[in-house]
């Protein structure tokens, strides 16, 4: 599936091929600590399937609990989180961060990551009251 995303500025643009069914949701604390939200959905994908079209993001690496590093690649002006890479560059090295998909109505999930982090009230969402907008 070919798909574009930017950032929310839109200095920083990209187009890619992705697989739907690579969609994931990560648990994780550092995954909850970088977006400030309960759990980050990713889309994994190769290096080679990501073009940059706009401005180059900038690099933040981590090492995680596995004893990786993994590089945060997000838009130095707005902050927007827009990827993620591995150190040893690999096949299915690269994930794109969901919320920057232009086309991430059509991306549902197929998989969840580090579970045992979820926040206990996760699945239990459906029972709070909502509104169309704000």
């Amino acid at each position: 599936m070919q798909i574009d995303g930017r950032c929310h500025c839109g200095m920083v643009t990209y187009q890619a091929e992705i697989d739907p069914e690579r969609v994931s949701i990560c648990h994780c604390t550092d995954c909850q600590t970088l977006t400030g939200s309960p759990y980050r959905v990713t889309v994994i994908c190769d290096a080679e399937q990501v073009r940059l079209t706009g401005r180059a993001p900038k690099v933040y690496g981590k090492t995680g609990d596995n004893g990786r590093t993994r590089f945060q690649h997000f838009c130095g002006d707005c902050g927007s989180p827009l990827f993620t890479s591995g150190e040893d560059g690999g096949p299915d090295d690269w994930g794109i961060r969901w919320g920057s998909i232009r086309q991430r109505d059509r991306l549902m999930p197929k998989r969840q990551v580090w579970c045992r982090s979820a926040a206990p009230w996760i699945n239990d969402l459906a029972e709070l009251p909502g509104c169309p907008t704000e």
